[in-house]
């Protein structure tokens, strides 16, 4: 089987931009690759620098991939920092690539722009993703349209490390969801916990009818869009569009609707996140990050071998 890699960030409360944007094209394809899903708390240190708080995150984000329906049994979950492999061949593939390479990352010049905290890690970023992706002899990693440059930087890098030291890193492919698209936030511009405009996947109904009741609305207009393209997500538009033309003028009921119909997709996994323990997270990490090391130690004992350093 080919295999699969993605992973999210434990900065935060996941969001229904992360479920639509990750979580669900996820669950819709893994079983048909051996796949592997990743808590990318490295990352996550870009931007948190609360220690209790990102504990507590790595585990809420493996009780939220359990919850959403993936089987831990049948995708490998692990935690990144347990994988120490990923950071020493982030040396390496810095050693290859140059600043001026790194500068072009969209993600980059993106916060930057934003005024966001401009440290090395995040614009060390990309070559971070490209040791997580390429360690596990990735084919496919699914991202959306404007994600895709991840991959390309991946590509790249591989590319580079197989020219300098023969073949070693398999070079990835990205798939496209073309479903997930950019997920809305309240604001009309991308659903993203950095600009705090996220609706949470697992708030509770009243957590989720606050950040309903705040999304902006258009005074001028007849139908609320930004409601609407938050909406279409749950429902389906040939339903959907009688509904907000019954409704024309009537913002606060088209919110009403899409609480009521957020909460029907989200109190089943809801429920289920609940019931996951501690102990359940801990050995869904244990068993993961012990596959995904022995993967990567033998990859690492190869890339020692080709630049010089294993005697």
């Amino acid at each position: 089987m080919q295999r699969l890699f993605t992973g999210l960030q434990p900065s935060g409360a996941l969001h229904i931009g992360n479920y639509f944007g990750v979580l669900k094209p996820f669950l819709d394809t893994y079983e048909k690759y051996e796949s592997f899903l990743m808590v990318a708390d490295y990352h996550a240190l870009t931007t948190l620098k609360n220690p209790i708080e990102l504990k507590k995150n790595i585990r809420d984000v493996v009780r939220d991939y359990v919850a959403v329906g993936i089987d831990p049994k049948k995708a490998t979950i692990f935690q990144q920092s347990q994988v120490l492999e990923h950071t020493e061949l982030t040396w390496i593939f810095n050693c290859l690539v140059t600043k001026p390479f790194l500068e072009l990352a969209h993600a980059y010049k993106d916060k930057e722009a934003r005024g966001l905290d401009s440290n090395m890690g995040l614009f060390d970023y990309p070559v971070l993703m490209a040791c997580d992706i390429l360690l596990y002899d990735t084919d496919v990693v699914p991202v959306g349209q404007d994600q895709k440059q991840h991959v390309e930087y991946a590509r790249e890098i591989a590319a580079k490390f197989n020219n300098a030291f023969g073949q070693t890193f398999k070079e990835p492919k990205e798939m496209i969801l073309k479903s997930a698209g950019i997920v809305p936030g309240i604001d009309g511009k991308k659903m993203s916990k950095s600009y705090g405009n996220t609706i949470p996947l697992f708030g509770t109904q009243e957590e989720i009818t606050k950040t309903v009741m705040s999304i902006l609305t258009d005074s001028g207009g007849e139908s609320p869009e930004n409601v609407y393209n938050i909406h279409r997500l749950f429902v389906d538009e040939s339903d959907l569009a009688p509904l907000y033309k019954a409704n024309k003028g009537k913002y606060k009921a088209s919110k009403d609707l899409l609480i009521q119909d957020i909460e029907m997709a989200v109190a089943p996994m809801r429920e289920r996140r609940a019931s996951i323990s501690d102990a359940d997270v801990d050995r869904i990490l244990k068993e993961g990050s012990e596959k995904a090391r022995t993967i990567a130690s033998a990859k690492m004992l190869d890339v020692r071998g080709k630049i010089g350093v294993a005697l």
